[in-house]
């Protein structure tokens, strides 16, 4: 339910400003409609039920009479006219008043009931703080109170005691920084830790309410570089990168002023389409097979597209590929999204088809949604081969005094140092799509500044990056082929404040109104620009012998060395 409709449903309660508690302590009682009755609730719920019963028991004895002495049913005596007027009396008041009572104790519930998965609000711009003042060295931070009065001490009594549900303070108090703040001390009164080291103040909770984190108690800080610029097809762009690793920003810049230097890079989306792959069972194998061949005949594909794209207007089904194991069917469902990650999208149009395939194939067992051979969030072949969300390769022709004089190295060595590591060395690692020197670095860095699943760094990261000497010999081509990159512009954590500000940094904030996808494919493509990037600066430095002097510069504290000295 709306937190907004929520909230209104209430009766109007005074403001925390004005010191009062937002919700009657769990002490008092809650007013009843019942409490304008001269009597009692119970005696005329009694009175009124007795009233019905003996009425309905009276009227069905004279209607049998009248029906086996053949007298007209519409001819009714001063007995059966009341009996009917105490029916309809009793009817009214105990549909009115238990009804009453049911929405009451619904609207004033304490939530034991209530789901955790709120829907998304659309609430109003919160008031941010403003940042905190650099600490100068030796000062203490200012403690942070979390709670501002006593009736939010009652409130945390509660929720320590487990009489009110922590997950249901933001609905409670219609206040996100509050329900934060009161669980944070809850938190602290029932660990004995108080986190003083985590900010609470200066974040829009309201923003993340329903869609991006549940039970909030504070954010984490981390830091945002930028690298570039980055000429990728024909366009600069500056790179957000968000990451505590130092000389990783550095690193990336050094490889984009190489690839400038030299020209730009290009890149091209090979393909795209989110998975979604439901796991079902039958009672034989030869079952299963029937559905498979079903699937995959080409006659009823257009049918099921049909069925899939109800689930959104941007949902396109593409292909469908299955996988039988004894009497269990994988059907692997990919479909484009738009400017959006998709993969709710994807799991609804799917939803669509496992219903309409019911009616067909009715002893069909749907053991799960999801059957691991989508695959998300794990390192599978499927997608390394197959591909998922966009798949992407990008490339750049580097010349040999750009590669002598910024990336302080040579062709050859290069050639030689990406063949022995990243294809042979990976290969004797028995790697899975990790064919580079630190793919993940750069997608992972580029996901958390702009609202991506960080968790999909696993298959974003599947990477192969190539090096060869071209124009005889003198200049040097590297290219990176990515089949994953999971990204979208809309949705999830894009919506927030700082990773919607990365986003338009990019040019890519939001949906694309003239090309439904396009910000989302451009997002994937500077991803791979960037990892060629860093795919080349890195190396250089492999090949240079400049890795572990550039680390102990840029990637160690002066102050842990200055302790460590003393």
């Amino acid at each position: 339910m709306d937190l907004r409709q929520r909230l209104s449903s209430k009766a109007p309660r005074p403001s925390p400003a004005a010191g009062k508690a937002p919700f009657p302590p769990p002490s008092s009682a809650a007013i009843q409609a019942s409490d304008a009755l001269p009597i009692p609730v119970r005696h005329t719920d009694k009175l009124f039920s007795a009233i019905f019963m003996a009425s309905i028991y009276y009227l069905l004895r004279r209607w049998r009479e009248k029906i086996r002495c053949s007298t007209p049913l519409h001819v009714v005596t001063l007995s059966e006219l009341s009996a009917i007027v105490g029916l309809v009396a009793s009817l009214i008041y105990l549909i009115s008043f238990f009804g009453i009572a049911y929405v009451q104790s619904f609207i004033f519930s304490h939530d034991e009931d209530d789901d955790f998965l709120l829907a998304s609000p659309t609430p109003a711009p919160a008031p941010v703080a403003a940042p905190c003042p650099l600490l100068a060295d030796g000062d203490a931070p200012e403690k942070i109170r979390n709670i501002s009065n006593d009736d939010d001490e009652e409130i945390v009594r509660a929720v320590v005691a487990g009489k009110m549900p922590s997950y249901a303070l933001e609905s409670k108090l219609g206040d996100c920084r509050r329900a934060a703040g009161i669980r944070r001390e809850a938190l602290r009164q029932t660990t004995g830790r108080a986190m003083e080291g985590l900010p609470l103040d200066g974040f829009d909770y309201a923003a993340i309410l329903g869609q991006c984190c549940e039970m909030p108690v504070g954010y984490v800080q981390v830091p945002v570089g930028i690298a570039g610029p980055l000429v990728l097809d024909g366009r600069e762009y500056f790179l957000p990168m968000a990451t505590t690793e130092g000389c990783l920003v550095a690193s990336t810049n050094r490889g984009c002023k190489a690839i400038g230097e030299s020209g730009g890079a290009s890149s091209v989306v090979l393909r795209e389409g989110m998975t979604r792959a439901p796991a079902v069972r039958f009672a034989t194998a030869r079952r299963a097979a029937e559905l498979k061949f079903f699937l995959e005949d080409p006659n009823n594909f257009e049918t099921l597209a049909v069925v899939f794209n109800r689930s959104s207007r941007f949902a396109r089904l593409q292909d469908i590929r299955c996988s039988l194991a004894g009497k269990n069917l994988y059907m692997r469902f990919s479909c484009r999204t738009g400017d959006a990650m998709g993969m709710n999208m994807v799991s609804k149009g799917v939803q669509n088809v496992l219903d309409y395939l019911q009616n067909d194939f009715p002893d069909m067992d749907v053991i799960s949604i999801s059957g691991n051979f989508c695959s998300d969030k794990k390192p599978a072949a499927v997608n390394w081969i197959e591909g998922r969300g966009k798949s992407v390769v990008c490339e750049a022709a580097i010349k040999k005094e750009v590669v002598e004089k910024i990336l302080k190295t040579t062709v050859p060595a290069l050639v030689e140092l990406n063949m022995l590591k990243n294809l042979v060395g990976s290969a004797v690692a028995g790697a899975m799509g990790g064919f580079n020197a630190h793919a993940s670095n750069i997608v992972t860095a580029i996901f958390i500044a702009t609202g991506q699943d960080p968790a999909q760094n696993v298959e974003s990261s599947h990477c192969i990056t190539m090096m060869e000497a071209v124009n005889e010999g003198k200049d040097l081509h590297i290219s990176v082929t990515m089949p994953s990159i999971e990204v979208g512009t809309v949705g999830g954590g894009t919506r927030l404040p700082s990773q919607a500000a990365c986003l338009d940094l990019l040019g890519v904030k939001g949906a694309s109104l003239e090309s439904p996808g396009a910000n989302a494919r451009l997002l994937a493509t500077i991803v791979a620009g960037a990892v060629l990037a860093g795919e080349l600066s890195l190396m250089s430095a492999l090949a240079a012998g400049q890795l572990v002097k550039s680390h102990m510069k840029y990637n160690r504290s002066s102050q842990d060395a200055c302790k460590a000295a003393s």
